[in-house]
């Protein structure tokens, strides 16, 4: 698994990237890891669309 964090202006203060062959396991860093911090107040989850990664 990879990850890339940045601070970022606008509606969101920080984008993460996470990458992984496995669906199931991000779904599971995000419901159980990263939505339970304290300070994070919501979160914002969008998948690639495999067939067009490479456009």
């Amino acid at each position: 698994m990879e990850y890339e964090v940045r601070g970022v202006y606008g509606v969101y203060d920080i984008v993460l990237k996470i990458s992984s062959d496995d669906a199931e396991k991000l779904r599971a860093i995000i419901t159980n890891k990263i939505r339970k911090i304290s300070k994070v107040q919501s979160t914002l989850t969008m998948m690639v669309i495999e067939e067009q990664e490479n456009l």
